[in-house]
């Protein structure tokens, strides 16, 4: 090319930056010096900023245009490049359902530069549920367990809209949400959102069971909103019981309480009403005192079911010797505006409970919305989405779903021996030495997260355990093992499958998880995920695997039990301050952080506030 004649050529815009300047190119006097297609091309491919600056000088010439940058000689040889991504390439839309603990730690850890994130919720805040118990007895406030989401995302280059999904439409890519403001203008209009990949972390509501009565006369305990709910009702109960003329008999039934539901909010919610009762209340309504029943009703054998027998027992004998009424084995049939009825499975008898006030903390069901959108997408027979490993929803391309509307389907290994036994036998012989057998195994652990479940369930130092165990299966002096024998080492991992507890620890895992994976797609980086059983090469990313890093049960009277990953029990005050260091390092930000410090340290000193407003 000979010496080229240019201006300057300003580039700018968001949607289309070298619009500008292939329009300002177009406009000179054609020169058969300039090779126009290929400095078309390099000015393309330029970096997508406002103001970017392309000048190619009165001697310039174009020498190269690679991936991605235009490279131009100036002068006396001096190179300038310009690198950058695809601007013609838009940034993927994620539509993000729900600010609970999937969809929080979801958009923390995403970097929203490389994305166009919009949020959706019907509430403007995030709140930090395990505290909730705490909150209904007025241990902590509940502003303090809160975090709006827009002091979330002021630092994040991510969109907000408050808003209550209605309809899912997978095959539009589109979400429709209404207006949940109850402020009284024209109208509420429904409004579509378009996206890319949709991450649903809506989470569930309680589950009734269809029980009679529950959702007019039962209080549930799974927002703020309930809490502060049964905070002002348990005040009320008190002074209303004050009144001179009651009966006894009303005021010892108005001073029922019941809790439906032996699992760890019900648990919780027990001990903390009880502390709220014996600590604070009596010394304010000491003609109370022979008055107030608190009854705790489980359907299993026993309270606290998931944890270790041991945290069972003990909070069994807890509540029993601080006069808390524990029901084991029984079934609620119905609630009723003065009783509930429920029947012992052991007796068969009925038993009905006068009440002032119910909290129901049974189980979760999925929210409508989920309901219909698994219709559509031919999963209406499940209880909640179901999701691969790698938490995509199952028969729906392009979407997301994880916490507690969401369950992983983990692969099961006996749907790929055959597979397997064609990738370990490495030389064709139809058998596999004890070095196939590891080594191959060795590679597919991260695939197929139940081996090291078993492994660990059985204590087993490595794979070489199953092995082992497949040997003794075959003829004494067996050096290798065929397809049958194969089957037999490896088929039983599957025995310890189950699916994720239904918790914020679990949700909290999923968000971050995802949001890594994103980010690594994003960048552009290579496959890193196990090999592929059935095809060749790596999936891209590893697959979800849940750490369990431990469970507490505050169980009242400053004492908690806790189950800690290597099965190691603790139980006792010690344990409580432990809850208390966990609780406050797992807060959202450090204003939640001071803010629940800063109540505990008053509740010590003055004692939980009474107060009705």
């Amino acid at each position: 090319m000979g010496d080229v004649a240019m201006e300057q050529l300003v580039i700018s815009g968001v949607d289309s930056p070298w619009q500008a300047a292939v329009a300002k190119m177009d406009a000179l006097p054609a020169r058969p010096t300039i090779d126009r297609e290929r400095l078309t091309l390099g000015v393309c491919m330029l970096d997508n900023r406002m103001d970017s600056i392309l000048d190619i000088g009165r001697h310039s010439q174009v020498v190269r245009v690679a991936d991605r940058s235009l490279m131009v000689e100036v002068g006396s040889g001096t190179l300038l490049a310009a690198d950058s991504q695809d601007p013609l390439q838009k940034k993927k839309k994620i539509v993000i359902l729900g600010t609970g603990w999937g969809g929080i730690s979801f958009l923390k850890t995403l970097d929203c530069k490389l994305f166009d994130v919009q949020i959706v919720s019907p509430r403007n805040y995030f709140v930090f549920t395990p505290l909730l118990p705490s909150v209904t007895v007025g241990t902590v406030e509940a502003r303090s367990v809160t975090e709006p989401i827009r002091r979330i995302i002021r630092k994040k280059d991510a969109e907000f809209h408050e808003a209550e999904c209605i309809k899912i439409d997978p095959e539009n890519k589109q979400v429709i949400c209404k207006d949940v403001s109850e402020l009284d203008f024209e109208r509420k209009p429904e409004f579509a959102l378009d996206y890319d990949y949709l991450v649903i972390a809506v989470g569930a509501t309680s589950n009734t069971f269809g029980t009679k009565g529950v959702d007019e006369y039962c209080h549930f305990l799974k927002d703020v909103e309930d809490a502060e709910k049964i905070r002002e009702q348990v005040v009320d109960i008190f002074e209303t019981a004050s009144l001179p003329h009651l009966s006894p008999e009303v005021r010892r039934n108005l001073l029922s309480f019941v809790v439906v539901g032996g699992g760890p909010t019900g648990v919780e919610f027990s001990a903390e009403l009880h502390d709220l009762v014996h600590e604070d209340l009596l010394c304010l309504y000491p003609h109370l005192k022979d008055n107030v029943t608190i009854t705790l009703v489980q359907s299993g054998d026993h309270i606290l079911n998931t944890f270790d027998k041991r945290i069972s027992q003990f909070a069994e004998k807890k509540f029993q010797r601080d006069g808390v009424h524990v029901k084991i084995g029984c079934r609620v049939l119905e609630v009723t505006n003065k009783h509930i009825r429920f029947k012992s499975k052991d007796t068969g008898q009925l038993v009905d409970v006068p009440y002032g006030m119910i909290v129901w903390s049974t189980g979760i069901r999925t929210r409508p919305v989920i309901t219909d959108f698994m219709k559509q997408i031919r999963q209406e027979n499940r209880r909640v989405l179901a999701t691969d490993e790698w938490l995509r929803v199952k028969n729906c391309e392009g979407v997301y779903a994880l916490g507690d509307c969401a369950s992983v389907e983990q692969r099961k290994i006996v749907e790929d021996i055959a597979d397997l036994f064609k990738l370990a036998d490495k030389d064709n012989d139809g058998y596999l030495s004890a070095a196939e057998f590891v080594s191959t195994m060795e590679g597919v652990r991260v695939r197929y997260p139940q081996i090291d479940l078993y492994m660990n369930h059985n204590h087993m130092k490595g794979v070489i355990g199953l092995l082992d165990e497949a040997m003794n299966a075959g003829d004494q002096g067996t050096t290798k093992l065929d397809l049958e024998h194969f089957s037999a080492a490896i088929s039983k991992v599957d025995s310890l499958m189950k699916c994720m507890p239904a918790t914020a620890q679990v949700a909290a895992q999923q968000g971050t998880y995802l949001a890594r994976s994103f980010n690594h797609f994003a960048q552009g980086k290579p496959a890193e995920g196990p090999l592929h059983i059935r095809e060749q090469g790596h999936h891209r990313f590893h697959p979800f695997c849940y750490k369990h890093l431990g469970s507490f049960a505050p169980l009242g009277g400053e004492t908690a039990a806790a189950e800690l990953p290597g099965d190691w029990v603790s139980i006792g005050r010690s344990t409580m301050w432990l809850w208390y260091s966990v609780y406050a390092s797992e807060q959202v930000s450090w204003r939640t952080r001071a803010l629940v410090m800063f109540d505990w340290t008053k509740r010590f000193i003055f004692g939980r506030d009474s107060s009705r407003m």
